[in-house]
């Protein structure tokens, strides 16, 4: 049974100002209301098709229980002929660019004005957000709702704001995809980054190759650790993966198109490709059997940084079949995406088989190449010239500059800011995504509570991302990314918890100005989307709300230090063996742990309430934090 929506809203304008995620560039507030309720017609003032689809998607989402809002025109809005108009400038406001808007918020009219059907979008979507969040429940009927008055003009810093969803070590289906294409919309990113390809499945129907998904797309079924699971059994059947159709990519094309989202493919080449050579194994050096990783440890990473593969994973620089195999995944490739780059990979390529090898010694020998970094280079030169005679340009991870780069070709800056900088420098495009700041699969939380991975990301740091180092030019600064592997990450549901609310961090950063920036305003705003995100019934990470707990030794003696992340919370912990509450210890200096066998236990209260989640940390563990 449907539940009747029945709220008027009456909030402070601050209040409604910070319930917006990103922040508009301009917000005033008015003494007006709009009273929104099943009477108020819509009028689209434009005759662009793609407008009129994204208000009649507005009306479904706002207006569900059957009820049919009325699209007429209404030139002199009343209080008795209430409207909500949708319009495109008839000369452009240089202002507001392709996705920037106008939302005015009166008695009488709701209006949202852009230059262009994308600005509508973002008009709609902040909109929504200025709507009480019941309305975002499944089950509600159309009931009353109060807007606030107000004027907003907003448009983005940034033009690349994306997230990038790995479907490699996770398949994920048609639906699930689009549900994460939906979520990130409404918080105005607009690409896709569609990691297809990886040691762990081959994700993307490719007609003229059909063992890239009859044997590539899948594995045998695993659980546990990601690099410590069991390896294939002989004859063990591969009953865990899937790909995507021509059809099934067609579809979320489309999808992601009518909601402002672009799709940049992934097929990431020359490491990275166990999928590749168990479906075609004549591609790699040795032409050995390989399998599709279903996540069994296969390499070895030193504290240098360096590393190197227990089995080779990379493609025959020396043999031309790959590049004939890769002008075929190209073709299709090209045909399928709108997206005017295409990404090509190339990280955490191993040389070392390469190095070895006769035939590639020749090749490098031929080419004049001194060794297995330019190797990559030649590699990549030559799927860049494939890439581009399909009439795209590349993009890649910031190895591709080991070899040097093609004059239009863009670079993914992952490891820290560096290729980042030194591309920009050299006059190319760059995406920053750096992991210290956009790597959604690390670790939010205290380890006690939360899945360990390779490092850890808080919703803190992952707000205080800054895309434009000094020093460089911002017009070589596209933009920038968070990124979700998805290594430790099997379902979609986990896959919005490990992406929100860190993705909301990002998306202010790349939407608003640097000056706007404000942590205190951000974590309330977040705050209010959990209620949101509760609403349509959707995963989001609340660790923010967890204790910091930190240690360090002072005279051969192990202090504890507990921080919050939130303004106006209590800290109560106990050492006992008992269960903090807020008639325990109050935090309010360090903590000199005692001999013996003990156990931290710490908790966050706001008004006498508890937040978050209780940690519960024992002494081994504290001793291993120190120095952290």
């Amino acid at each position: 049974m449907k539940k009747l929506l029945l709220i008027i809203l009456f909030l402070p304008l601050l209040s409604v100002c910070q319930s917006i995620i990103p922040v508009p560039v301009n917000y005033e507030q008015t003494s007006d209301m709009f009273m929104l309720d099943n009477q108020v017609s819509i009028d689209v003032r434009t005759e662009h098709e793609e407008v009129k689809r994204m208000v009649e998607q507005f009306a479904q989402i706002t207006f569900r229980s059957g009820t049919k809002m009325k699209f007429k025109p209404v030139a002199n809005p009343s209080q008795q002929d209430k409207v909500i108009i949708f319009d495109l400038n008839k000369s452009p406001d240089n202002q507001l660019g392709e996705e920037g808007y106008t939302l005015e918020v009166k008695n009488e009219s709701v209006k949202i004005v852009a230059n262009k059907p994308a600005g509508i979008f973002n008009g709609i979507q902040t909109l929504r957000q200025l709507l009480p969040a019941d309305y975002e429940r499944k089950d509600m009927a159309m009931g009353i709702g109060m807007l606030m008055g107000c004027k907003i003009t907003d448009y983005p810093r940034f033009q690349w704001r994306g997230l990038m969803l790995d479907v490699s070590r996770h398949f994920f289906t048609v639906e699930e995809v689009k549900e994460y294409i939906d979520m990130m919309a409404r918080y105005k990113f607009n690409m896709l980054h569609w990691h297809l390809t990886d040691d762990n499945g081959w994700r993307i129907e490719i007609k003229s190759l059909p063992k890239l998904t009859e044997v590539g797309a899948w594995r045998v079924e695993r659980f546990g650790h990601y690099g410590e699971r069991k390896d294939p059994q002989p004859d063990e059947p591969a009953t865990y993966g899937g790909f995507y159709t021509h059809e099934d990519i067609k579809e979320i094309v489309a999808f992601a198109a009518e909601r402002n989202v672009s799709i940049l493919p992934e097929i990431d080449v020359p490491g990275h490709s166990l999928a590749i050579l168990a479906a075609y194994p004549e591609l790699s050096i040795d032409g050995g059997k390989r399998y599709v990783n279903p996540g069994t440890e296969f390499s070895e990473w030193y504290a240098d940084g360096t590393f190197k593969m227990l089995v080779d994973n990379t493609l025959d620089p020396s043999n031309k079949k790959v590049y004939e195999v890769l002008d075929k995944v190209f073709t299709e490739v090209a045909a399928l995406f709108p997206n005017e780059y295409i990404h090509v990979g190339g990280d955490e390529a191993y040389h070392g088989y390469w190095e070895a090898d006769e035939d590639n010694q020749k090749l490098m020998k031929k080419e004049g190449l001194k060794n297995g970094h330019e190797l990559q280079g030649y590699f990549l030169k030559r799927v860049g010239e494939i890439v581009r005679s399909k009439g795209k340009k590349v993009i890649g991870w910031d190895e591709i500059l080991e070899g040097g780069l093609s004059s239009d070709d863009a670079v993914m800056s992952w490891r820290g800011m560096k290729g980042g900088i030194e591309a920009a420098k050299l006059g190319h495009p760059v995406v920053m995504t750096p992991t210290t700041f956009a790597y959604l699969d690390y670790t939010q939380g205290d380890h006690t509570v939360e899945q360990p991975i390779y490092a850890n990301l808080s919703l803190r740091k992952a707000y205080s991302f800054e895309p434009v180092p000094d020093g460089v030019d911002s017009k070589y600064i596209l933009g920038g990314q968070g990124n979700l592997w998805t290594e430790q990450v099997p379902t979609i549901r986990h896959a919005f918890y490990m992406t929100y609310p860190r993705a909301l961090a990002i998306s202010e950063t790349l939407w608003s100005s640097k000056e706007q920036k404000d942590w205190t305003s951000f974590v309330s705003r977040t705050e209010q989307h959990f209620t949101r995100f509760d609403a349509y019934e959707s995963s989001i990470s609340k660790a923010v709300y967890d204790p910091i707990v930190k240690t360090k030794k002072e005279d051969g003696k192990l202090v504890v230090t507990i921080t919050s992340d939130l303004p106006n919370t209590e800290l109560y912990y106990t050492i006992n063996n008992t269960f903090p509450d807020q008639y325990t210890s109050r935090y309010t200096d360090s903590i000199i742990i005692p001999e013996g066998d003990i156990i931290l236990k710490a908790v966050t209260y706001r008004n006498g309430r508890p937040i978050g989640r209780m940690l519960s940390i024992p002494l081994d563990e504290l001793e291993k934090r120190v120095g952290k």
